[in-house]
């Protein structure tokens, strides 16, 4: 099979489109047909040395974790998919699932149904944007109807998504995009938006009750400032950036929450997940879609901070 294998770490060059033998699946696990992939900043992190790097170890291995497609064969015990069955899933996060190629097993429970209502290439831009947002929102934060939710960096894959799902669990929704995003945005649910080019956040907003920080830059401090910005009792959960000890400490002083965040493997979530967007509650955005064997490409162009929604690769011929 087809799979883009890297074997040193690196810039977008050093993916490569190689020829692997296609793995078998285990009991429990089924071997599914990739039809299409996502592609999300952990991917390019990971690439160069960072992300998930330490938990991959020393290449060669294949990125990708978002996958969309069907299942081909399925390993002794299991009872819930079988062969021809259509499914999206984030399996094996933070351990290597090789998304990036043809064929992919994984236990079955860490996938879903694919929502009916998209094609492969859409739900592929879903599991791990979807999950990151549905996780930190739902079972993180807990959030309540009436809640004050501030969402940054709300245009991208993971933001446009916690968006929907903010406004779903009825919450008042504000987030920081670039004002050409904002016509999109207010069309997806969010009530209040901020050009964090031309302003400063923390100087017209307020009392939030919940900060999803999709930034992660510390050269913006983005974390930090949004503390200006929170309830008494409020929290800050900071994705890609983390909580270091001095975030932490100052949120404390100040009686504020926070909370580091790591997506999880979560059929359930997806099936959740999957009935939104079958019901038109949930839509997921696609900026791009590449040929697997332009993987390199699709990386050169994340790599930008500029896209709106998710990138995909076309894996099925």
């Amino acid at each position: 099979m087809r799979a883009v294998v890297q074997h040193g770490f690196g810039g977008p060059e050093v993916l490569a489109t190689e020829q692997v033998p296609v793995p078998e699946p285990l009991p429990t696990e089924v071997l599914v047909r990739v039809v299409a992939a996502g592609v999300n900043p952990v991917d390019w992190k990971t690439r160069a040395g960072g992300g998930m790097a330490g938990v991959l170890g020393e290449p060669p291995f294949t990125l990708g974790w978002d996958v969309s497609g069907v299942v081909e064969a399925v390993g002794f015990g299991v009872t819930t998919l079988a062969p021809g069955d259509e499914v999206y899933g984030m399996p094996w996060f933070p351990r290597a699932a090789g998304g990036y190629a043809e064929f992919v097993t994984a236990p079955a429970r860490q996938f879903a149904r694919k929502p009916k209502a998209v094609d492969h290439v859409h739900a592929a831009g879903v599991p791990l944007a979807a999950l990151t947002a549905w996780q930190a929102l739902v079972d993180t934060a807990r959030v309540q109807a009436g809640q004050r939710v501030l969402v940054h960096a709300a245009a991208g894959g993971v933001g446009h998504l916690a968006v929907q799902f903010a406004k779903h669990l009825d919450a008042h929704v504000v987030g920081t995009a670039s004002a050409p995003r904002h016509d999109w945005l207010a069309g997806l649910g969010a009530d209040e938006l901020v050009d964090y080019t031309a302003t400063r956040f923390e100087d017209v907003i307020s009392d939030v009750d919940i900060v999803l920080d999709l930034v992660g830059d510390v050269r913006d401090d983005t974390s930090t400032r949004s503390l200006d910005v929170l309830r008494p009792g409020g929290l800050l959960i900071a994705v890609p950036g983390g909580v270091s000890p001095e975030l932490r400490d100052a949120a404390a002083a100040r009686g504020l929450r926070t909370s580091p965040f790591l997506v999880e493997p979560d059929g359930p979530a997806l099936a959740a997940i999957g009935g939104l967007i079958d019901s038109g509650a949930v839509s997921v955005e696609v900026q791009e879609v590449l040929p697997l064997a332009e993987a390199a490409a699709a990386h050169t162009l994340g790599e930008t901070g500029r896209t709106k929604g998710k990138i995909v690769l076309s894996v099925a011929e």
